[in-house]
């Protein structure tokens, strides 16, 4: 995006890595975490197993966040390419302690709340902001997706963990869910809860979230779903999030107007 006024490069632009927070985010990140649920599943079960899942999925992901580093400015489909990727790359994560090294999954919770928390507490004590709205140096953008990562590493492990515990099926725990998220935002919006506590709160629930979308809609009908496979579930969710992305590449909907290089360096 360039300054209408110069023609020139603005700093935001340049600076800023992640795109703003509208209606348009929350939709493709539930969209991405479902796709991180499902695809996990359908390469699973092409043979791969888990541990060949695993590493065929951080590959790509390393890739995808390489290049994401070597960008100067926020780029809609390799932003999005690259959330996408971590969510598989976090469920994996998870699946993988769970399921390979036999961790319990109340562990698994502490472990990545732990781990989250300390990401958080490093972040602060480094930048003095957690906001992402100032993702504007290689160390902030480090913190951030180390953060993203173990924010679906957590969300994973707690979704599960409930699932299991309360067994209330996942329609009902999708429905608990999306109660909690306007929760937080109603505390947000109206009764003018912190902005970055609640965005954060709300990007992990939006995990178990999307989860239970994506087997809901993948299991089958004997498990409580309807059925649609992995492979349909997939592909529908990542059409619809090549849509949107392509919509928001276009319009530049989740970009702000151009900012003075100062005013985002003293955010």
């Amino acid at each position: 995006m360039t300054d209408t006024r110069t023609g020139a490069p603005t700093a935001r632009s340049l600076l800023n890595k992640v795109p703003e927070v509208t209606l348009f985010f929350w939709v493709i990140k539930i969209l991405a975490t479902t796709v991180g649920e499902t695809f996990a599943d359908f390469l699973s079960g092409l043979g791969l197993g888990l541990g060949g899942t695993t590493l065929v999925m951080t590959g790509i992901f390393v890739v995808a966040l390489v290049a994401q580093f070597r960008v100067r400015r926020y780029v809609p489909a390799l932003y999005w390419l690259t959330v996408v990727l971590i969510s598989v790359v976090g469920t994996l994560l998870t699946d993988n302690l769970t399921d390979a090294f036999g961790v319990s999954l109340v562990v698994s919770t502490i472990v990545f709340a732990v781990a989250l928390a300390a990401t958080f507490a490093a972040w602060y004590a480094k930048e003095r902001t957690l906001s992402i709205h100032t993702i504007a140096t290689g160390r902030r953008e480090a913190f951030y997706w180390l953060a993203i990562l173990f924010t679906f590493a957590l969300g994973t492990a707690a979704g599960d963990l409930v699932g299991e515990k309360f067994g209330l099926g996942y329609w009902p725990t999708a429905l608990l869910i999306a109660v909690l998220i306007a929760a937080v935002a109603v505390s947000h919006l109206v009764f003018r809860a912190d902005a970055v506590l609640t965005f954060w709160i709300a990007y992990v629930l939006t995990r178990p979230l999307g989860a239970s979308l994506g087997d809901g809609l993948s299991r089958a009908r004997a498990d409580g779903g309807l059925g649609l496979g992995t492979t349909v579930t997939s592909l529908v969710f990542l059409a619809v999030i090549v849509v949107v992305v392509g919509y928001l590449a276009v319009t530049k909907r989740d970009q702000l107007p151009p900012l003075e290089r100062e005013e985002v360096a003293a955010a």
